[in-house]
């Protein structure tokens, strides 16, 4: 780990993982800002997160992929700020968000690129998390 990557709490670098993805295509919806807010609530590894800092965090995260190399610069504190055993939770996270307005941008699917590689997910694991988000959000 290079002792010059900011890094942040656990938690807040999985906010991180979710904004980015909601910004990435310069298109905030509300689905995606909703299902934001449905993760902090609802997944067990945000039971102990207080969730008045989801702005704050939020809004950390933008001025990060603002600046230069933005978007390396947040992927590095992503990667950085997680334990390994997270890093597919912070796919897993990003996936969802992407699916939440059942559309994935071509600039969302690079961002998924960018932080599987970054986070040396295998393949396999992330293609298995992309169809479980497929499967939950299909519609007749």
């Amino acid at each position: 780990m290079n002792e010059s990557v900011k890094t942040v709490p656990h938690h807040d670098a999985l906010i991180y993982a979710m904004v980015t993805m909601s910004a990435v295509d310069r298109t905030m919806t509300d689905r995606e800002m909703k299902k934001i807010g449905n993760i902090v609530q609802n997944l067990p590894i945000f039971s102990d997160y207080d969730q008045e800092r989801l702005v704050a965090a939020a809004e950390d995260c933008g001025r990060l992929v603002q600046g230069e190399d933005g978007l390396q610069a947040v992927l590095n504190v992503i990667a950085s700020s997680l334990p390994p055993k997270l890093y597919e939770t912070a796919y897993a996270v990003a996936v969802e968000v992407a699916a939440a307005d059942l559309h994935v941008e071509q600039e969302e699917l690079r961002f998924l690129q960018l932080l599987r590689d970054r986070l040396n997910l295998q393949k396999l694991i992330a293609a298995a998390i992309e169809r479980g988000a497929r499967a939950r959000h299909t519609i007749i």
